[in-house]
């Protein structure tokens, strides 16, 4: 077998295994949720698509709100990334801005998972969620310069990223434009108001 403390062979081999599993259930969940939008994704058409029975989905992920949950941590962790990417020293809030808008215009996973959000009930999707928001909250701290060591300037990030959130929706739906306004204006603003 092995050594004491050692993973047998056959454990890792299964653990390799459940997680390639996982990872084809969440990229089938992907395409099904850009081919149909992700509220309408049904665990049904997730396993059709990934080739299980729908029962084998519930091994992996307890409903449709733990699946969408786990979508959106997986988006929350390229925002992370691409706002520490175009943030960085010379990019700063703008930059971080910026990209953060450019992903969540097109992540409909994000407004799905936050209507799942009540009904998780707590569990390891939800937990990973909250970890991974914590880490795009990090990211946009960063950027803006913002130390995130008191109360006040941890409310100041919350309410940018909040503020690049409600864009991203109102960009997404035409309504930022209806209303007379460009994207690059209200991060330029934000920027102002909010940037070291």
């Amino acid at each position: 077998m092995g050594q004491v403390g050692c993973i047998p062979k056959e454990r890792r081999q299964r653990d390799v295994s459940r997680a390639a599993s996982r990872l084809a259930i969440l990229e089938a969940a992907r395409r099904v949720a850009t081919r149909d939008g992700a509220r309408d994704m049904s665990l049904r058409g997730v396993a059709a698509e990934a080739g299980f029975a729908p029962a084998a989905l519930y091994g992996y992920f307890s409903s449709k709100d733990d699946l969408l949950l786990a979508l959106a941590a997986d988006d929350l962790t390229s925002l992370a990334r691409a706002m520490r990417g175009a943030g960085g020293p010379v990019g700063g809030l703008a930059g971080a801005g910026a990209a953060a808008l450019d992903l969540l215009r097109g992540a409909e996973t994000m407004a799905a998972a936050s209507a799942a959000l009540p009904g998780a009930g707590g569990g390891d999707a939800e937990r990973l969620f909250n970890g991974r928001l914590i880490a795009v909250l990090k990211a946009l701290s960063d950027a803006s310069g913002m130390p995130s060591h008191s109360r006040e300037s941890q409310c100041d990030v919350v309410l940018v990223g909040a503020s690049l959130a409600g864009l991203a929706l109102l960009a997404r739906s035409g309504r930022l434009e209806v209303l007379g306004f460009s994207s690059d204006e209200m991060i330029a603003r934000l920027d102002a108001r909010f940037g070291a």
